[in-house]
Order: C-alpha cells, then sequence, then structure tokens
C-alpha cells in the first residue's frame, strides 16, 4: 500500500472509536523445519514501536533479541524481503502496518546467522539431551514412528542450531539425500580431505567446470569455512555430466561409493593421489577351493572396496544378530559334493572339496554394506529387510584374518592373482599363527614396506566406528541420511541434508533396526524401516591416525581457493542485499500503435526516484521509436480489475520504495505505464475514485458502442453521476437511463436520484450502459423493456465458426425428395418443391433459398398483422425484417446481400394436436437406398415439415450483439395435424435421442436471436471449404440451432451431425438437442457432417467383424443405427444392405450372428428373439461384434454356453486354430466330453485351462505348458478359479501323454525370436517387465555420450 491511503481502507468506524485501533500481527517462523508451519499471533496498539514488537516476539519464541529478522510475508516466501529495523521507535502505524486486517511477517535468519536461543541455566551442557535429533526431519500431520528418531524431550527452536554444531550442512536438490550422506562422511574423513587438499588443479589442463577433484574441494572448502547454513551441490553434480533429470533419481549410496572412487581414480591417474582410494579403502581377500581327498587347493586373490553382508542367510527367516555373526558367515566355507563336485587337477576327477574366502588384508577405512534390499521370489518385488542387525563402536577384525605368508598377504595389485598350492606346503605356511601380521598391511606410500610382524601389537585390528549412513523408508524409494562422528572432538552429528545437529550413542543404537519383541519370519514386516545402511569404521592406529589441517597448514593453492570463496560469498551477500532493497512488481503497458496490453516486470531499487523508474519502464517496453518519454507516466493499477487506482503528480523525486510501502514479495497492485498524445494532458487520478466504463446504447440501431471511462467517487449520488457522464458523452441527463452491470449479466437499473454509488454496489472497476432517447420505452418495467431484452442479448450472444459439408448442386433437391418420401406434404409442394429452370434442370441452391425467405418473410409480417395484442405490432416497428443470406452465395455477388439476415422464430407445439407418424422397415430401406450423401441418411419421420412456417405468437426482442435486428417466426403449420417441438427445455433422459417420444412441450419456449453470415477462411491455406460466421444466443438448444442452420447445409436437421472442434483439433459429435449451446465460447469451431440423426429411442452403433483367427481379430465394418424395441433379427435386415454397400459382404441372415463386445473381448450371443433395450442394454456409442458362422446357428437357449477352445500340442510345440464349442450347461464333464469329441483325445487324458488376458489370450508357446493353472479342481464352470459364466471364455486343452518336445538351446533361441514377435505384433506383452532402473554414472568428460566409468 501507499502511505497516505491506508486511512482511506479502515473502516470509518475504526477511524472515529473512542478506543486505539489495534494491529494483528501474524508471525512464522522460518528459520527450521519444526516450525516453519506454526504461527505466533500478536495483537498490539497500533502505536506499539517497531522496537517493542521485536521484544514481543523474542519472549514469545524463546530467540535472544537483535539476533533475528523480520519482515513482510504476505504468504509469499520472504528470502529477497528488506527486514524491518529492530532499533526503530516508529509505530506500527507508521511502519506501513494496517489496522483492522491481518499482517503477516516473517521470522528469518540475521545475516545468514540462525537465532541465538535463549537458554535455560539448568539446560546449558553440551550432554543435554534437549538438542539431540536423529532421523528424517518429521513432517506436519506425518504418520510414522518419529519417536524413532527424535528425543522425548524435543523443545522449541532448539532444533539443527548451526551456530551450535559448527558444520553446514547439504541441499537436497531433489532425491540426491544419498550423494549428501556420502559427501558429508568423505568430508568428516581427515585422511581423505586432507588428500584432497594436496592435490592442485591445473586451470590449463581442465575446465574446472568438469573436474570431479575440483568441485570436491571448492565444496569441501565452502563446508569448512561458509558462513550459510547449507550449500549447493549442483557444481559437484554438473562435473559428473549430470543434467537437473539426475536430481530427481534416487540410487543406492554404496553403488555412488564405487562410481565415485572408481571416476576419482581415473581423474587421479599420474598424481600423488592415483592410488589414494586404494591405500585407504582397498583390502585383499584369497577366494579358494580346496581338495578334500589330496589337500590340492586353487586359489585366487581379489581386491574389494567393501566388504557386503547379509542380514539373513538364503531361505532363512532368521536374521544374523550381528555384524560379526555375518562376517563369520562370510568367511564359513562351504562343500562341494553330490553333484557339486569340484574337478580335482591332481586327482584327475571330480572329488569332494571345501570352498570358501579368507581375508588376507583388510584396507586403513573398513566399508561393510549390510545388504538390507532383497528380492521376494514368492511376490516377484524387491524388498528391504528392516531386522534388526547390531554393530559395535569398536570392530576388532582380529578373527576374521588369515594367516598367510608374506608375498600372498601383502600381493600389492588390484587385479586377480592365481596360483596353487598342496597340503603340505599349506602346513608349513600355518606353523606359526602367533605373533604374525594378520594381514594388515601398513606400507609406506611405495607399497614395498612392512612393519615386523613379531612388533604388532594385539591392537593392531581394533576399528573404530566413525560413520553411519542410514537408510529410512522402503525397497520402493525413501531417505538417506548420515551419523558421522567427527574426529575433533569425538562426538556423534546427523548430517541429514541441510539441517546438522548433535546426537548421542543410543541414536545410534536406535539404526540398529527391527524392533523389541523377538525376531522371526514376520519381524521384517514390523520393525522401524529407519535402520543403518553402510557402516565406516577407521583402523586405531596413532602412528597413521591423521587430525584434520588447520588453516595455516593449509597449501597455498587451498589458501587461494578459500579466498576466492570468501569473496564470492560477500559479493552473493551484498546481491542479496541489493535483492531485499528491490521493489519486484508488475508492469502493464497499453502499446499506443498497436493497442496492445503489454506485460512485464519492473524490477527498480527502492531508492531510485519516479523519474528514474519511468525512464527504466519506457525503456523496458521498447517506446522509445514510438513516443516521447515525458508522453509516458506510471499510475498506480489493479489488473483484475483494470482499475486505475492513482496517479503520482509533483511526486517525480519520490523513492520508489516509499510510493510502493517498502520492499515486499508480492504487491496487491501493479503500475501502469500510461501513454498520451502530444496535443494530449493527462488526467489525475485520486485515491478513492472508482473508474467506470460507460458503453452507450443506441435503441433505434439496435448497437452498444464501445466503452469510454470516466471516474466517480462513491459518494456521489446518482443525480451527480448523471451529470458526470451527460458532459463526457454529450447526453440529456435528464431522459438518461444507466444500467450497472454488477456481474455477468446482472443488470441494474439505476432508479434512486439520491442514493450514492456506494450504496448501488460501485466498487472499483465499473461497467454501465447509459441510454437517453424520447422513446417511451422508459416508461416500462426495466424487464420488459426494449433497452433490458437489447442489453441481454448483448450480454448472451457469442460468435461461432461453421465449416459446412462439401454438397454437389442438387443436394437440396434430395432433401426435397426426403421430404416427399415422408408421406402427405400439405403445402410443402408449394414452398419446398423441386423448381425446374429455364433449361429443365433444377435451380440452385441459392434461387430456392431466395424464394423461401421471401415466402418466410411475407409469411411472418402477415401473421404478425393479424396478432391478438398490440406487442407484436409494436415488436414489428423496431424490426427490420431482411432475406436469408445464404453462405453458398458466389463472392462476387455477397455484397448485394451484405447484412441479410436468417429471422427465425421457435413455436410452441400443441400437444393436442401432435400426431406421430409410423414408419416401416420397408420404408426406411428405400429412403436409404435412395441417398448418396451418407450410408446412414434416413427418411426422418419429420420429413413433412418444411424450412417455412411461422407461427402468430407474441415476438418479444431478441437477444445479440450490436446493430443485430430482431429474430422472426421459425415455422408455419405444414399441416393442420402436425406441429413440431424443436426448442423445448425437455428433460434430459439420459440417452442421446433427439426427439421425445410424443414431441410434446416441456417449457416454456423463449425466442432465441441467430444471425449467420458467409466468412472467408484464409485462402493462403488452398482450403476451399465453406465457412459461416454464426452470431447466436449461447442459451438457445442444439435442436433449435440445427433448424436455423437447415436452410445453409441444405437439409433437414435430422439429416447432418454438429461436431465442436476442440483445441486439439480432436471432434466429438453433440447429441443432446434439448442442452443449450452454454458451454461453447466465442470463436469455437463447429463442423457439420452429412448424415441420419438420432431419434428418441435410437442408438449409434459401432459394428465389428469377429476373426477369431486372424491375427487381428477385431475390424471396424461399419456404423449403424439400432432402435429401442427393435429385435434382433430385424437389426440383423438392415445390416444386410448395409454391408454388402459399404464392405462387400454378401451375407444370409441365419449366416452371421450379433454378440456382445467388452474392450476386445466376445461375449454373450444375441439370439434373433431378443429385444433391445428389454433383453439386450444397449447405450450410446455401443459396440457389437458381428461374427460370420461357418454353419447352421448352435446357439438357441440363453441356458447355452459358447467357449472357444484352443489344442495345445507340446510335442510340436504349437497351438491349433480355436474351435467353438457349444455346452447346454456349466458341467465340467460336459467341456470333457466335447472336447474329446471334436479332438479324439481319450476323455481321461484330457486337461484344460483357461486362457488370461484379452482375447485371444495369447501366450507364449515357451511358457503355455507350465505357467497355466492345467487341470483345476472343479466341477462346474461358474466357480473359481474359473469364472465362466458367459458366453467368449477361451480354454486351451491338451492330451496329458503327450510328452514336450525337447529343444537345443539354439532351437529354443530361435523359437523364443519368433513368440516375441508373434506377441509384440498382437500387442500382448512377453514377460512382465517392472521399470527400469535407471543406471548411475558419472562422465568423465562432462557429456553424458559417452560412459568411461562403469560400476
Amino acid at each position: 500500500m501507499v502511505p497516505g491511503e491506508e486511512n482511506q481502507l479502515v473502516p470509518k468506524e475504526v477511524e472515529n472509536a473512542a478506543e486505539e485501533p489495534r494491529v494483528l500481527c501474524i508471525i512464522q517462523d522460518t528459520t527450521n523445519s519444526k516450525t516453519v508451519n506454526e504461527r505466533i499471533t500478536l495483537n498490539l496498539p497500533a502505536s506499539t514501536p517497531l522496537r517493542k514488537l521485536f521484544e514481543d516476539v523474542a519472549n514469545k519464541v524463546g530467540y535472544i533479541n537483535g539476533t533475528f529478522d523480520l519482515v513482510w510475508g504476505n504468504g509469499i516466501n520472504s528470502a529477497d524481503m528488506a527486514p524491518l529495523d529492530h532499533t526503530s521507535d516508529k509505530s506500527l502505524l507508521d511502519a506501513n502496518f494496517e489496522p483492522g486486517k491481518k499482517n503477516f511477517l516473517h521470522l528469518t535468519d540475521k545475516d545468514g546467522e540462525q537465532p541465538q536461543i535463549l537458554l535455560e541455566d539448568s539446560s546449558a551442557g553440551d550432554d543435554s539431551v534437549h538438542d539431540k535429533f536423529i532421523g528424517p526431519l518429521p513432517r506436519e500431520g506425518s504418520v510414522g514412528s518419529t519417536s524413532d528418531y527424535v528425543s522425548q524431550s524435543y523443545s522449541y527452536s532448539s532444533i539443527l542450531n548451526k551456530s551450535e554444531t559448527g558444520y553446514v550442512g547439504l541441499v537436497n536438490q531433489a532425491m540426491t539425500c544419498y550423494l549428501n550422506s556420502l559427501l558429508q562422511t568423505l568430508f568428516m574423513t581427515p585422511e581423505f580431505r586432507n588428500a584432497l587438499y594436496k592435490w592442485e588443479f591445473e586451470e590449463s589442463e581442465e575446465d574446472p567446470v568438469t573436474s570431479i577433484p575440483y568441485q570436491l574441494q571448492r565444496l569441501f572448502v565452502l563446508l569448512q569455512t561458509s558462513k550459510k547454513r547449507a550449500i549447493e551441490t549442483t557444481d559437484v553434480t554438473r562435473s559428473f555430466g549430470w543434467d537437473s533429470s539426475e536430481a530427481w533419481q534416487q540410487h543406492d549410496v554404496q553403488e555412488l561409493c564405487r562410481v565415485m572412487f572408481d571416476a576419482l581414480e581415473q581423474k587421479w591417474k599420474q598424481t600423488e593421489q592415483a592410488d589414494l582410494i586404494n591405500e585407504l579403502y582397498q583390502g585383499k581377500l584369497k577366494d579358494y577351493v580346496r581338495c578334500l581327498e589330496c589337500g590340492y587347493e586353487g586359489w585366487r586373490i581379489d581386491t574389494y572396496l567393501d566388504i557386503p553382508l547379509v542380514i539373513r542367510p538364503y531361505g532363512s527367516s532368521q536374521a544374523f544378530a550381528s555384524v560379526e555373526e555375518a562376517l563369520h558367515a562370510f568367511i564359513q566355507p562351504e562343500i562341494l559334493d553330490g553333484p557339486n563336485q569340484y574337478f580335482c587337477e591332481r586327482c584327475k576327477k571330480k572329488c569332494d572339496a571345501r570352498k570358501g574366502l579368507r581375508f588376507l588384508h583388510f584396507p586403513y577405512l573398513l566399508t561393510l554394506q549390510l545388504k538390507r534390499f532383497d528380492f521376494d521370489y514368492t511376490t516377484m518385488h524387491r524388498i528391504k529387510l528392516n531386522d534388526r542387525m547390531t554393530f559395535p563402536e569398536e570392530l576388532d577384525m582380529s578373527t576374521f584374518i588369515d594367516v598367510e605368508d608374506e608375498t600372498e598377504s601383502c600381493t600389492d595389485s588390484g587385479a586377480e592373482n592365481e596360483g596353487s598350492c598342496h597340503s603340505d606346503q599349506m602346513s608349513n605356511d600355518f606353523s606359526n599363527d602367533d605373533g604374525v601380521d594378520e594381514g594388515i598391511c601398513l606400507e609406506s606410500n611405495s607399497g614395498t614396506e612392512k612393519i615386523p610382524k613379531p612388533g604388532l601389537e594385539k591392537n593392531s585390528l581394533i576399528y573404530e566406528l566413525f560413520s553411519v549412513m542410514v537408510h529410512s523408508g522402503s525397497a520402493a524409494g525413501g531417505h538417506y541420511y548420515a551419523c558421522i562422528k567427527s574426529f575433533s572432538d569425538e562426538q556423534w552429528y546427523s548430517f541429514n541434508d541441510q539441517h546438522v545437529s548433535r546426537i548421542t550413542q543410543e541414536d545410534i543404537k536406535k539404526t540398529h533396526g527391527g524392533s523389541s519383541g523377538s525376531r522371526g519370519y514376520y519381524s521384517s514386516a514390523f520393525a522401524s524401516s529407519t535402520n543403518a545402511y553402510m557402516l565406516i569404521y577407521r583402523l586405531k592406529d596413532p602412528a597413521r591416525n591423521a587430525k584434520f589441517l588447520e588453516v595455516d597448514e593449509y597449501p597455498e593453492h587451498i589458501k587461494n581457493l578459500v579466498q576466492r570463496e570468501r569473496e564470492l560469498e560477500e559479493q552473493e551477500k551484498r546481491q542479496r542485499e541489493i535483492e531485499r532493497n528491490t521493489c519486484k512488481i508488475k508492469l502493464f503497458c497499453l502499446h499506443p500503435v498497436k493497442q496492445v496490453m503489454m506485460e512485464n516486470k519492473l524490477e527498480v531499487h527502492k531508492d531510485k526516484t519516479l523519474k528514474e523508474a519511468v525512464e527504466m519502464a519506457y525503456k523496458m517496453m521498447d517506446l522509445e521509436e514510438v513516443i516521447p518519454m515525458d508522453c509516458c507516466r506510471l499510475v498506480k493499477y489493479d489488473e483484475f480489475h483494470d482499475y486505475l487506482e492513482r496517479s503520482y503528480e509533483g511526486e517525480e523525486d519520490t523513492p520508489m520504495g516509499l510510493l510502493l510501502g517498502g520492499v515486499k514479495s508480492t504487491y496487491m497492485f501493479d503500475l501502469l505505464l500510461e501513454t498520451r498524445r502530444p496535443d494530449q494532458v493527462f488526467q489525475s487520478y485520486k485515491p478513492g475514485e472508482v473508474m467506470v466504463k460507460v458503453h452507450v446504447v443506441d435503441l433505434k440501431a439496435e448497437s452498444v458502442a464501445a466503452p469510454i471511462t470516466v471516474r466517480a467517487y462513491l459518494n456521489q449520488t446518482v443525480t451527480e453521476f448523471k451529470q458526470l457522464i451527460s458532459k463526457a458523452i454529450y447526453l440529456p441527463a435528464e431522459t438518461m437511463r444507466i444500467v450497472l452491470e454488477r456481474c455477468y449479466n446482472d443488470l441494474r437499473l439505476l432508479t434512486v436520484p439520491s442514493k450514492t454509488l456506494k450504496a448501488e454496489g460501485f466498487f472499483r472497476s465499473n461497467k454501465v450502459f447509459v441510454e437517453s432517447s424520447e422513446t417511451l420505452d422508459y416508461q416500462m418495467a426495466f424487464t420488459d423493456s426494449h433497452l433490458w431484452k437489447l442489453l441481454d442479448r448483448h450480454a448472451n450472444t457469442i460468435r461461432l465458426f461453421v465449416l459446412l459439408p462439401e454438397q454437389s448442386p442438387g443436394s437440396y433437391s434430395k432433401r426435397t425428395a426426403y421430404q416427399k418420401a415422408g408421406g402427405d406434404s400439405g403445402n410443402v409442394d408449394d414452398d419446398c418443391e423441386r423448381v425446374k429452370g429455364p433449361a429443365g434442370g433444377l435451380k440452385s441452391v441459392e434461387a430456392i433459398l431466395e424464394e423461401s425467405t421471401e415466402k418466410l418473410k411475407s409469411l411472418s409480417l402477415q401473421q404478425q398483422q393479424e396478432g391478438d395484442n398490440g406487442d407484436s405490432s409494436k415488436s414489428t416497428e423496431t424490426s427490420d425484417f431482411e432475406n436469408i443470406e445464404s453462405p453458398l452465395n458466389e463472392r462476387d455477388s455477397s455484397a448485394s446481400v451484405d447484412n441479410r439476415e436468417l429471422e427465425q422464430h421457435i413455436q410452441t407445439s400443441d400437444p393436442e394436436n401432435f400426431q406421430s407418424e409410423e414408419r416401416s422397415d420397408s420404408d426406411v430401406n428405400n429412403d436409404r437406398s435412395t441417398s448418396s450423401v451418407d450410408s446412414d441418411i434416413l427418411s426422418s419421420s419429420h420429413s413433412s415439415d418444411t424450412l417455412c412456417n411461422a407461427d402468430n405468437a407474441q415476438i418479444p426482442l431478441a437477444n445479440g450483439l450490436d446493430s443485430h435486428s430482431i429474430t422472426s417466426s421459425r415455422r408455419t403449420k405444414a399441416n393442420e395435424g402436425k406441429k413440431e417441438t424443436w426448442d423445448t427445455a425437455e428433460e434430459d433422459s439420459g440417452t442421446d435421442s433427439e426427439y421425445d417420444e410424443s414431441g410434446k412441450s416441456r417449457g416454456e419456449i423463449q425466442y432465441m436471436y441467430f444471425k449467420a453470415e458467409p466468412y472467408a477462411a484464409d485462402e493462403s491455406s488452398g482450403e476451399r471449404h465453406k465457412w459461416l460466421m454464426v452470431h447466436v444466443d449461447k442459451r438457445i438448444t442444439l435442436a433449435a440451432f440445427k433448424q436455423h442452420l437447415e436452410p445453409f447445409v441444405g437439409v433437414l436437421s435430422s439429416h447432418f451431425k454438429v461436431f465442436r472442434v476442440y483445441a486439439s483439433n480432436q471432434e466429438f459429435e453433440s447429441v443432446r438437442l434439448n442442452e443449450t449451446l452454454s458451454s461453447f465460447s466465442d470463436d469455437n469451431k463447429i463442423t457439420i457432417r452429412l448424415g441420419r440423426a438420432l431419434k428418441k429411442g435410437e442408438y449409434r452403433v459401432k459394428v465389428y467383424q469377429l476373426l477369431v483367427n486372424e491375427q487381428e481379430p477385431c475390424k471396424f465394418l461399419l456404423d449403424a443405427v439400432f432402435a429401442k424395441g427393435m429385435t434382433v433379427r430385424q437389426s440383423k435386415e438392415e445390416l444386410i444392405p448395409q454391408l454388402r454397400e459399404q464392405c462387400g459382404l454378401e451375407l444370409s441372415i441365419d449366416r452371421f450372428r450379433l454378440r456382445k463386445k467388452t474392450w476386445k473381448n466376445p461375449g454373450t450371443v444375441f439370439l434373433d428373439y431378443h429385444i433391445y433395450e428389454e433383453d439386450i442394454n444397449i447405450s450410446s456409442n455401443w459396440e457389437v461384434f458381428l461374427e460370420v458362422l461357418d454353419g447352421a446357428e448352435k446357439m438357441k437357449s440363453m441356458s447355452q454356453l459358447a467357449v472357444l477352445s484352443r489344442r495345445w500340442r507340446p510335442s510340436e510345440m504349437k497351438l491349433d486354430p480355436f474351435q467353438e464349442v457349444v455346452l447346454e450347461s456349466s458341467s465340467v464333464d460336459e467341456l470333457r466330453e466335447k472336447l474329446c469329441e471334436i479332438s479324439g483325445i481319450p476323455l481321461e487324458d484330457i486337461e484344460f485351462a483357461k486362457g488370461r488376458g484379452t482375447f485371444p489370450c495369447d501366450i507364449s508357446v515357451l511358457d503355455i505348458h507350465q505357467d497355466l493353472d492345467w487341470n483345476p479342481k472343479v466341477s462346474t464352470l461358474n466357480v473359481w478359479p474359473l469364472y465362466i459364466c458367459d458366453d467368449g471364455a477361451v480354454i486351451f486343452y491338451r492330451d496329458k501323454t503327450e510328452e514336450l518336445m525337447e529343444l537345443t538351446e539354439e532351437q529354443r533361441n530361435e523359437l523364443m525370436k519368433k513368440e516375441s514377435s508373434r506377441l509384440q505384433k498382437t500387442g500382448h506383452r512377453v514377460t512382465y517387465s517392472p521399470r527400469k532402473e535407471k543406471a548411475l554414472k558419472i562422465y568423465l568428460d562432462g557429456a553424458p555420450n559417452k560412459d568411461l566409468t562403469q560400476d
């Protein structure tokens, strides 16, 4: 809000109240995730100083005053807002707080530092449990066991306080929590961080953007020196070659660890850090097989970066209790015997053997992966094992090492080393167990020196735990975070994305997983889903354990990097400060030449003056070449209401911050760059004024002019407002009528001269219609007046573009032929019969329309003169009846018939005189055969109606657009015995019928406006289609709209269809004639297609041919029309000629059947005597199968069951064609007997199975023998697991004595290819294929087109 304007918005009652107004402040604490959804409410006197507001907020939330900022909120993110001054004595009212309204504020960090908490004396120690937190941050309203992660004594505002931990978090890009956990672990590893700092980046050799070590260096420096709570990892992931989509892919943290180490090794080749990963993380183990007969042993030495430990042994329901137990199981040998015997090179035969693993060398940093993700072969899904597995803080690995000779145990190569030895050699190797090196290589950088074995202490293989990477969730997805012990203070911390908090050893124990109950098979299902996934231990070796480098110990290049990052952070801070002081507001401008409203965003510093802001807006809108800058100014604008709130005269040197009410994240108003011509003067807009758009109405011309804008005050009276308008539009105020449109089509006549505009409902922006004429129309009731009806027409008329169908010149004559075929046409022959031209041919459609229009005009005028009341004669005075303009006229003649209108009204039918016509099937078929326009154009029972009917009903003024004339009567009486209702408020019967059963009117008729004129399409497109531009009242029904289009289409409305065209050029048929066009809007497109429209009780049906033994068993044939009460046999009779003409199928009525179609599945067979709607449910857009029979129809009764059988021949690996089997009951025994008859298989050898999926239930011949449920133990077909209750089920059967063909590998592969190709063509999937997980890759060149690193 602009200062000085607020008082005008405060209610008068508050201003005049005896007590001081109060300010409602709602503060949201955004400094941590726990309190972000909480609100603090303060109701303070308006004179309260800002300083006191800060003190009250500090007391409420428990913060030290001065360590936090308050910024304007308004429900929007307030990161870029300028904070309020916590030392100011300015009152809340002077600081732009609004009394009587909600004032939203955000409590934020001050200068990037979190607020300091006002701690109580009793809880100041580091070991206090009040500030402990571990695990995923609990969300508001979340359901889950959050007590597993959060201490019970958790207090307000104690969560994740950076000032207490001193550590910086990492921002989660979307689903990069797994990356954040690993990066924080590497950062908290002194040996890795120090080695990374010693590496120096050479910018001349590599692009810093794609250098992974350099970006890790930058990240670690920021983690160590930044003042932010959390920093981004986007630069690191960009160096991986990842785009933004990778941020939405969650991966396994162990997989990331391996891939990242691979990438670092590639980048560090030929550097001092080339062997860093191996030195820190690589161990060695021996994979051996030993013959139990001769003692011969074959072995191979492998390297490892982590040890995978199973949670449960394979096939067991019991999990290992501890990491130690899992490690023992890891090296436990297995016996190879029986079919798994080992071929001994020494014995030259297969012998029993012992196979296992021996650890030879443990790395300095030991990584243990707990394999919690497994695969359930019962459900065929990945699962997560949440069983409890304990792990110690100190792990003694000496019990797991194997004693070998020095050469074996210290093999330095990472490649596989293979060899063999004999039992006598083995005994020598194991002769001195005591005092030898148990395999840990404590070599120097060269890897050749070794600490003497006898001198090693017992604790040389004691490892201490320092990192636990935790997964919370399921196998489908979840969240990673890390619990890490700092080697600086021996304190444990939880690194949970951007939140870092202090935790205890008790919190670490909560990550063991499992539940408090005994361990059993289902224990994992009910256990906590938050548990340890990766453990990292460090060898306790004082000689090797490193500390983090101090700042003065940094290499020179790291010192320079720290300096650069600090400068960048300071620059970002200054930029944020500028952003906080920048006003960002929407800017609009109506282009003075193009007259197009332009929109942009004006970003101006709060200290810039209004004059400078105008210059910025002037350049932003590119008006330099259009208009001088002194012809522009900025005004306060409300774009939603299109309202100019105020102008800023004399304030050119005022700062924008003051004019806009301060820097806010969002404003309740906009700015408009207003322009003027050089000879014009800017109008002054004062606060409190309202804007009124005035439309002048001309009753004689029936036009509504474009608006002009005037400004008024809400306290002005209607009389004063009329005088104001009179001066603006030069109309007399004495006879002026003003109509206010308060909302859409809500018209209010201002009749009380002394009433204020505010009392009449005026608001910021208003729309009024003004009329001042000498007619007596103002004496009538407003809703009966010409003015009201003209405005009502103006509000409800829409413009549509109608595409007409391509026609031959004789189309109208064919329509006339349809009318004659309907029976006695009365005076139809006089009005609409075929007219011979001079050459004896048919007249053109244009000529016929001209004649019919002349008769319409004369007949309408005659009937209006014979009216019983004066209203109709009065209406004719204001109506200008003209000829119907046909869209089929040539362009050169269109000028002579300009502004012709189709002036129609719709009459009310007489229910008593209405007589329905019945047509025989032969009549229908004859009519169909005469049509060449569309195969489904049929003669209608309404064919005796003519275009040129009229009614003697009262003709009120119709609705329409500017300068549109009134519509006249629509129809005359074709003959006295028949009347029609076209535009009625017919109740929706729920069907797609276009006529009700009796044709009776169920509602009062409204007379709707309609005007059509030719519209020239874009000629450059090469299209020669004929378009109509139609202005029509959207309250008209579809039935009436179609009748108005009859003369333009050239056939009756029952013989064409209306399709609505949507934005994607999709077309949908509009079929409910009792519905209005209210869902249409301006400039919608409509396509007209010739074709038979539906009557009451009729349905359009799509007919498909069922071809059970074809590759595509479902083939579309044609569209047909079935009627309620019609038998299946009658519909088949009607289909026969259509099938012959359109599909070339010559069928007799007894050689095909109709049956239910559900998707592609054949269903119930329809018998000839079945009746639609009685025996067979039918609906709109129904689909039906037509099946050609090989012989006579076997289905005679509904008690029969028709199934489709198919024989499977295992010895030939093939399926026979389908054969139909008709059963008299649902007995399994009868099915077996029928299958025995058609196949010749002995009854006792028949096995059958029900097909799965959509017809034809395709399945690979490689899978059918074992995948189907063969020979179910049931006696009837209609029970589980078959559930065969309807026709069309697929039954596979086989001879159980027939052996399955044995295939070679080559034959199987060939058959698999053929089956895969066959099933893909039929649209059936070959096997279940779940969504593939995207592979985790790091691209060393920064581009995803190369994959140089493999996991």
